[in-house]
């Protein structure tokens, strides 16, 4: 990549020493320090950024790795990109190797898809690209209206267990569940070794996936009429005015 016209900036956010760390090495890779920025949460628990350098005209990465505090560490992205936005820096990348919410991209009952609006906010503060890893779901790529790396850790893992593990054409590889036997198949073909697949109850029943759609219509009582009506309770509780309802 070339940033010599404008300059390459990598911030790192505190969320997790990991993350400092992480942005250090990729720093020393690329011959570049990280960049001067204090982000803090005051008393009651805003999230506090001040970036302490010119980024005009610059590229900047922001790396951020998911803490036990989700939710702030959002904030404390979203809050790094709108301020880079603000002070007109060329392009923003986010590094986010665990994208938060990444589980809740399907809807379920009468919930919502959470990784969806996840992605509208990033993308509504400022986010210009995004670079993150083993996505629960693929389809979560098509949220963003941004460029998307999903990066993969196979090859990696792969190498670790070539390398690492003196033993390991006796292993077997495991499926913790049918949903994951694809991928753990992938991984025994390419190291030729035998799967196993635990079978159980599914973690996710299939009531959980019903969206509402099948809910009882609405009853339309009829007006000037003396005719009782043959209701549920469920249906007079809920569709009859207050005035309506036998109390009795």
């Amino acid at each position: 990549m070339n940033h010599t016209e404008g300059g390459l900036v990598i911030f790192s956010a505190n969320s997790h020493p990991s993350s400092r760390e992480i942005s250090k090495r990729i720093g020393e890779r690329l011959g570049v320090e990280l960049g001067k920025v204090q982000v803090y949460q005051e008393d009651n628990r805003e999230t506090r950024v001040q970036i302490q350098e010119s980024v005009r005209g610059k590229d900047v990465f922001i790396i951020q790795t998911v803490s036990k505090d989700v939710n702030t560490t959002i904030m404390e992205l979203l809050i790094m990109v709108y301020a880079c936005r603000t002070s007109c820096a060329r392009s923003i990348t986010g590094v986010i190797p665990y994208f938060p919410y990444s589980k809740q991209c399907k809807m379920r009952k009468r919930g919502s898809i959470v990784s969806k609006l996840l992605a509208s906010m990033m993308c509504k503060a400022g986010l210009t690209h995004l670079i993150t890893m083993d996505l629960h779901q693929k389809e979560i790529q098509g949220f963003f209206n941004i460029p998307v790396d999903n990066l993969r850790a196979s090859p990696f893992l792969l190498q670790y267990i070539q390398e690492e593990i003196p033993d390991y054409r006796n292993a077997v590889i495991v499926a913790k569940s049918p949903a994951s036997a694809k991928r753990a198949q992938s991984f025994a073909e390419r190291l030729r070794l035998g799967i196993a697949v635990i079978h159980g109850e599914a973690q996710d029943a299939e009531s959980d996936l019903v969206d509402g759609r099948h809910s009882p219509p609405t009853v339309k009582i009829p007006r000037n009429t003396h005719t009782p009506l043959l209701l549920s309770r469920y249906h007079v509780t809920h569709t009859l005015p207050s005035y309506c309802q036998d109390t009795t």
